[in-house]
């Protein structure tokens, strides 16, 4: 499979494409936290690489903690091996990571969901004049499903690694308790 860039969609999805999905919200088409949503997005492809042992953490000065690469340990995935590039050459701050890395993760993201039909993009019709493009949940009912995993984690308290990741920016939003049931759905 290929993606609008012509670039290949990589067959395992990252932490960053299912946070996407998490966030689409579907009744307005739109992605819950878009003010922040690069800095979230870059957070989750951070997340990634220190899961897969691409990258390391340690304790910055004043308390602050710094990301380094993990030499000859790049990862597979184009936009993976993009944030691990920015920390190879030396020890970042992850707050100087997260706006670095973050603002171009957005579309190639989307992109990524849209090829796997996670995601639909169409054109409707604004104030019927304009043409405006909007996404729509796919039949791959693996946003449903992100959300059944979700759900169990925060009830239940005992997260896989990933999952885990995925909970921790997705739980505190305020899209996200507006229900009982917890994240954005």
């Amino acid at each position: 499979m290929s993606g609008r860039t012509g670039a290949p969609v990589p067959a395992d999805r990252t932490l960053a494409e299912d946070l996407l999905l998490l966030l689409f919200q579907p009744g307005s088409g739109t992605i819950a936290g878009e003010g922040t949503l690069s800095y979230v997005l870059a957070g989750a492809v951070l997340a990634e690489l220190g899961l897969g042992g691409h990258v390391h953490a340690a304790a910055g000065r004043l308390g602050s903690t710094t990301v380094s690469a993990v030499p000859r340990r790049p990862p597979a995935d184009r936009l993976l091996r993009e944030s691990w590039e920015y920390v190879s050459d030396r020890a970042r701050g992850v707050q100087t990571v997260l706006p670095a890395t973050g603002p171009t993760l957005r579309e190639p993201l989307l992109d990524r969901l849209v090829e796997r039909g996670d995601l639909r993009r169409s054109t409707r019709r604004a104030l019927g004049l304009f043409s405006v493009s909007v996404l729509e949940e796919g039949a791959t009912g693996r946003r449903s499903a992100l959300l059944t995993e979700l759900r169990a984690v925060l009830a239940d308290g005992e997260p896989v690694p990933r999952v885990a990741a995925l909970a921790a920016p997705v739980a505190p939003c305020p899209s996200s308790t507006r229900t009982s049931r917890g994240p954005p759905g």
